[in-house]
């Protein structure tokens, strides 16, 4: 995916900056503009040479000044260009592309199969566990197929963003991502189904990730993390769930069930608690954010599980009065589906049957990578 190799062209040479003492640690985005200007050098220009672009540079950057390039930029856009952050940018052969500067290399929106795979087992999950909220069923496959291409594509392309920014979570120097939810938004908007609400979900899901970055930074780095956060971002990690939902409500074309809605948000919440639960030690591992990570650092070792027990009992007692306010015949299908997801095991819809179980605590997350990562037999990850 051409958005993954620029990224890692970004990082590799931001590396070699930090290799170089050329990093700036305190600021992010003047890290990133330079390792941007640095592989804007690198594009052919004619038959210049590296040296004589830094001949250039030296000469003529001097005299221009801020008030110089903001005239410039007033010029261009009193023209009729687009300036905006998604505007294209013109290569020295006069070819119109974003070339290494800029991301979005067509108007289209598109998604890699390997965005497709990895969202496959959501739309399964999505299907069976939100077709009844619906009246669809999901084991018809005429229910499954009328709408599944933009079902799918725009989970696809959620997963492809999230891909991105998993990259930006293992980055050490606090990158920003700038890659956004436009393309899909002009896509949806193209179809007539986008509405408000789903912009607002969009928003929420690249608030999670600048969230998941800040807060696994700051545990890395040993920094304060404001339990706040920790409980915002676990709300809205399953932002995809609530926007394939809103998107059946339209392309149903039927008003959106708030009781359901409701419900729904409480029960993703548990799900999430569950899903951190059991991947907490590979969470650990690859620096990805997981509740019980969050709680231990704020609260310690010894009181994190209490803490996160009390949010589940809340979260819960919520629930069981959501659910009995369904319908009955909902009620037992909803029932129904998080018992074959708990035997199916992967991720539970609601909270899981019998007793929560927390994994062991891990005191010092580096020692137990440290510790892991050297006990491994080569060439597994």
């Amino acid at each position: 995916m051409e958005q993954l190799k620029e990224l890692e062209q970004v990082q590799s040479v931001m590396s070699m900056m930090q290799a170089d003492g050329a990093i700036h640690k305190s600021n992010a985005d003047s890290n990133r503009f330079i390792a941007n200007f640095i592989l804007f050098m690198m594009q052919p220009c004619g038959e210049l040479d590296m040296s004589q672009k830094c001949s250039l540079i030296s000469e003529r950057f001097p005299k221009m000044s801020s008030a110089f390039l903001e005239e410039a930029s007033r010029q261009i856009c009193d023209k009729g260009n687009v300036c905006s952050d998604d505007s294209l940018y013109y290569h020295c052969d006069g070819d119109k592309s974003v070339g290494l500067l800029q991301t979005d290399r067509e108007d289209a929106a598109m998604v890699a199969l390997d965005s497709m795979q990895r969202a496959n087992s959501t739309l399964e999950d999505f299907c069976r566990s939100y077709f009844m909220f619906h009246e669809m069923d999901a084991n018809s496959a005429k229910s499954i197929f009328k709408y599944l291409p933009l079902l799918s594509f725009t989970e696809s392309y959620i997963y492809q963003l999230d891909t991105i920014n998993e990259k930006l979570v293992q980055f050490p120097f606090g990158g920003t991502s700038d890659f956004t939810f436009r393309k899909l938004a002009v896509l949806l908007e193209g179809y007539g189904i986008f509405t408000d609400r789903i912009r607002n979900e969009l928003k929420c899901g690249e608030e999670y990730w600048a969230l998941e970055r800040k807060l696994c930074s700051a545990l890395t780095s040993k920094q304060e993390i404001q339990v706040e956060d920790v409980m915002k971002a676990i709300h809205l990690k399953s932002f995809d769930y609530r926007v394939l939902n809103l998107l059946l409500y339209q392309l149903n074309r039927k008003e959106v069930n708030e009781t359901h809605m409701e419900f729904l948000s409480v029960s993703e919440f548990l799900v999430e608690i569950s899903d951190d639960l059991f991947d907490y030690e590979d969470d650990v591992l690859d620096n990805n954010f997981n509740i019980l990570r969050m709680f231990v650092r704020i609260y310690g070792a010894s009181s994190a599980p209490t803490m996160l027990a009390k949010s589940i009992t809340e979260a819960e007692e919520k629930y069981s009065n959501l659910l009995n306010a369904l319908d009955p015949e909902l009620c037992f299908k909803y029932q129904k589906r998080c018992e074959e997801a708990t035997k199916e095991g992967g991720k539970v819809v609601g909270p899981p049957l019998g007793s929560w179980s927390i994994p062991p605590i891990i005191e010092d997350e580096d020692v137990y990578r440290y510790e892991i990562l050297n006990t491994r037999p080569p060439g597994t990850s």
